[in-house]
């Protein structure tokens, strides 16, 4: 088997298996074989679910020999953040009161992706329960880009996984940037759709009016895929929108007459490095020569620490909520950022927490009347990679404050706020070749326009099909 495989982008591997000139069987071996060689030194998988995959994937190679071909993830060997359930199989979430759990019901984003015929690999390393920092008893996911480089949170592994060619695509979570920064920090394609566009159903909680469930690929045509395949209604979850599935494969060619991208150079600059700065200026050129509309708009400009003290209420007051079963009965066995912020909650009324709503609305309020003015704003996707010891990403809120002051969070966290969604692509690379990427924000049910965007876009240039050497 060529051992470049596991770098085509999942569009190809598709391709492939439904001709016929790919098997399955032989495709999941080979990546099995591969995280069995390599992920003892990357830490992306908490679980490999290697009898499973082997099952799908006999299944898979059954069907489509019979003509039975169920669409473009049938057969191709993918991989979920250790927050979605699966039946029979341990999902931790990063926490040392769930390293035992086990599940008796899949996900719903899980029965899809098996709906779908794809091949489950494995479940993927991440934060102490999809917060800031990791517990102790679980090892911190290795950027295959530079091991001292940050490896981003909390979809780390699925980051690792994606970037490392382990995976043919993930699922992470985003409650305040989780799918954006591993994306940004691993070279990879991370899209955060819409609150409510993909069930949570089955997803371990950090915050329930936050989190998001979404895809992160190597290149956007298969986030598109990995989207459809997930999206939906689902009785299970409230909170998830009677909404068509977004077709966001189409319209994915090169040209983008009629797309307006708005600019705001001070807002892009805001904190952000030089060499970030010059590559998204280069995104703009790009995107001009492909025939889009350049608009001046005027984002806000809040302080990317007070956007989080904003943001970190509403998170801790829900989480406490969602981890009641365990805290404060088993405080000792949390670890020192998400105990934090589980204490913060407990200490705080339901009269705190609605001032903390009514802060949070107005955030999303100015931000969405700016997005509202074009069909896509272009900024960083969170800053650039940084390096970071591993240590403190074991602390707790006070010592992870450096950290936390270089994720430039005024472009991850209002989309959170907001629930609109986000598409972050790989741009270029730093002196020392650490990863760029460029976000594209966009208003409610856009996914479809920034994945036609970023399709154009990566149809244009080739920094998403440069892999780590590892």
């Amino acid at each position: 088997m060529n051992q470049e495989l596991h770098y085509l982008p999942l569009h190809e591997i598709a391709q492939l298996i439904e001709s016929k000139q790919l098997s399955p069987v032989e495709l999941t071996e080979h990546l099995l074989n591969r995280i069995d060689s390599l992920d003892s030194k990357l830490n992306s998988y908490a679980t490999v679910t290697a009898e499973l995959a082997l099952r799908q994937a006999r299944q898979a190679e059954a069907e489509i020999k019979a003509g039975n071909y169920r669409g473009p993830l049938h057969g191709v060997p993918i991989a979920v953040k250790d927050l979605c359930y699966t039946s029979n199989i341990r999902t931790m979430g990063g926490l040392k009161v769930r390293k035992d759990f086990i599940p008796d019901f899949d996900a719903t984003v899980v029965t899809k992706l098996a709906d779908a015929g794809a091949v489950l690999l494995g479940k993927l390393a991440l934060t102490e329960g999809a917060l800031s920092g990791y517990h102790r008893d679980f090892d911190i996911p290795v950027n295959p880009w530079g091991e001292d480089l940050w490896v981003g949170v909390s979809s780390s592994g699925s980051g690792v996984a994606t970037a490392a060619g382990l995976c043919f695509a993930s699922l992470g979570t985003d409650t305040g940037g989780s799918i954006r920064y591993p994306s940004m920090a691993n070279g990879i394609v991370g899209l955060k759709p819409t609150y409510g566009r993909v069930s949570r159903h089955g997803v371990i909680e950090l915050a329930g009016s936050l989190d998001h469930v979404g895809p992160m690929t190597r290149s956007v045509i298969d986030a598109a895929l990995m989207l459809e395949a997930i999206a939906g209604r689902d009785n299970h979850d409230p909170s998830s929108l009677d909404e068509p599935v977004p077709q966001a494969r189409l319209g994915t060619d090169a040209d983008l007459s009629g797309i307006r991208i708005g600019i705001d150079e001070d807002y892009i600059g805001n904190g952000t490095n030089p060499g970030l700065v010059e590559a998204i200026h280069e995104v703009i050129k790009v995107l001009d020569s492909l025939g889009a509309e350049l608009i001046g708009i005027d984002m806000p400009k809040d302080d990317p620490m007070d956007l989080r003290n904003a943001w970190l209420p509403v998170v801790a007051f829900e989480a406490f909520q969602a981890h009641a079963e365990f805290y404060p009965a088993r405080a000792n066995e949390y670890g020192g950022y998400l105990g934090d912020a589980l204490k913060m909650g407990h200490e705080m009324s339901q009269q705190d927490y609605e001032q903390a709503t009514k802060i949070r609305q107005q955030i999303a309020d100015h931000f969405e009347a700016e997005l509202n003015k074009v069909d896509a704003v272009i900024c960083p996707s969170g800053g650039s990679v940084f390096s970071v010891e591993k240590e403190i990403q074991y602390g707790n809120m006070e010592s992870l404050k450096p950290v936390i002051r270089q994720f430039q969070g005024q472009f991850t966290l209002p989309a959170d706020l907001a629930g609109t969604p986000t598409l972050t692509v790989p741009c270029g690379f730093s002196d020392r070749k650490s990863p760029y990427a460029v976000q594209f924000l966009g208003s409610k049910l856009t996914e479809a326009t920034l994945c036609r965007i970023g399709a154009a876009y990566q149809s244009a240039t080739d920094w998403h099909k440069q892999h780590p050497a590892i």
